[in-house]
């Protein structure tokens, strides 16, 4: 059997389109149920973790100085710290452990 090119990316429009289009025509009233409106708010934020994450640990040559950048960030994310002081600051511990590890 052969490989068309043609039918795969036929697939990937149709299927990408009925992704984007089911929801605005299937669902025309407003949402009242707290439990989907909760879902539906934090589905980009973990799209974006779940895209990010696996990014943070194979950007550098060892895994131990991507850790502990990510660490960082996260401890100074969660003190409030801005979002230039929570990069340089991962960006600076991931430079010193890969040159020390």
């Amino acid at each position: 059997m052969q490989n068309n090119v043609y039918i795969y990316i036929a697939v990937m429009a149709v299927v990408t389109y009925l992704i984007r289009v089911l929801p605005l025509t299937l669902i025309q009233k407003e949402i009242k149920n707290k439990t989907v409106r909760s879902f539906l708010y934090y589905v980009p934020y973990v799209t974006l973790a779940v895209m990010t994450f696996p990014a943070i640990l194979e950007a550098t040559d060892n895994v131990y100085a991507a850790w502990g950048g990510f660490l960082v960030a996260v401890v100074l994310a969660w003190m409030k710290k801005s979002l230039f002081q929570v990069s340089i600051a991962a960006c600076m511990v991931v430079f010193v452990l890969e040159i020390m590890l």
